[in-house]
């Protein structure tokens, strides 16, 4: 486990970092398994003191009740503040206007709400659980990302980082994404939650789940999701990989009940972690498109 306690020890120094250079910091909690070992190590990094970061979540109103209840017991467990951006509200008020039809999903419209979230609390850095090996665009990223004064990522304008210094500086109404896991893979993800005992929402185990299989994928059977006529819903074993909004989470079929059947499963297979993600399937660059808008 030498790999884990220096990946670990990066981690913490990058969130120390943060903690010292920035003012109004904050995690961008999505109660997925990256953000849950984030909030960890955040958690590590400054006990016995309380958390310094705020969590916020974009909750997009499709989200799995499985993920607003760990979210909940989460916060209750660690004392942290918690800020809830609302998609709906940000429907409700006309600053986005919602898809229809058979694909549509809320998942594109969370970077409104998202900056309107940063805009009102001014936050000056976001920490955001996103590696290098998630996603071609992830890759560009650096660890401190630099966002202009409209949240936007500009990949050929970021700062080298040689030497693990990380350079904060920004003009007014500008702000970071923060990264302190880049270096890790899934696989050390699931390692380290391994290692170190994390609990995690029982979406990601196997359980019993009525789905429906579309291009290529299962999704949940749930009311935001418009069916196709054909499209027949039947119970299966399924958990999920990762975990954002129910219209474009994937369903994974398997038989993994507990850390080391994922590790063992995640060892075993040829597709990749974001390979069940609708929003990723749109465009051949619809990551790096969302991400130069102002996504997580």
């Amino acid at each position: 486990m030498t790999h884990l306690n220096e990946l670990e020890a990066e981690s913490i120094y990058i969130l120390r970092e943060v903690a010292a250079q920035f003012q109004r910091p904050a995690i961008l909690f999505s109660g997925g398994k990256d953000s849950i070992v984030v909030t960890h190590l955040a958690y590590k990094a400054f006990y016995p003191a309380k958390l310094p970061f705020p969590l916020v979540h974009i909750d997009t109103g499709h989200n799995f009740q499985e993920t607003l209840d760990y979210r909940d017991n989460l916060v209750k467990r660690l004392g942290a503040d918690l800020i809830v951006g609302s998609v709906q509200k940000s429907i409700d008020t006309g600053r986005v206007k919602e898809e229809t039809g058979y694909n549509a999903s809320r998942n594109a419209l969370q970077t409104t709400t998202l900056l309107d979230t940063i805009e009102e609390y001014k936050f000056d850095a976001c920490i955001g659980g996103a590696r290098r090996d998630e996603e071609k665009a992830r890759a560009k990223e650096r660890i401190f990302s630099h966002r202009d004064e409209f949240g936007q990522w500009n990949p050929k304008n970021q700062r080298p980082e040689l030497w693990n210094i990380f350079n904060g500086k920004k003009n007014m109404g500008e702000h970071f994404r923060v990264f302190p896991i880049s270096n890790w893979t899934e696989m050390d993800v699931w390692q380290y939650i391994y290692k170190e005992k994390i609990e995690l929402p029982s979406l990601y185990y196997t359980h019993t789940r009525k789905c429906f299989y579309r291009d290529g994928q299962w999704l949940a059977a749930e009311p935001c999701i418009k069916r196709r006529p054909e499209e027949e819903v039947v119970e299966k074993k399924v958990r999920c990989r990762t975990i954002g909004d129910i219209t474009c989470t994937g369903l994974t079929l398997s038989t993994a009940h507990s850390i080391e059947d994922i590790i063992a499963e995640t060892a075993a297979t040829r597709v990749t972690e974001r390979g069940g993600r609708a929003d990723d399937k749109r465009s051949e660059t619809a990551m790096e498109d969302r991400k130069i808008n102002g996504y997580f």
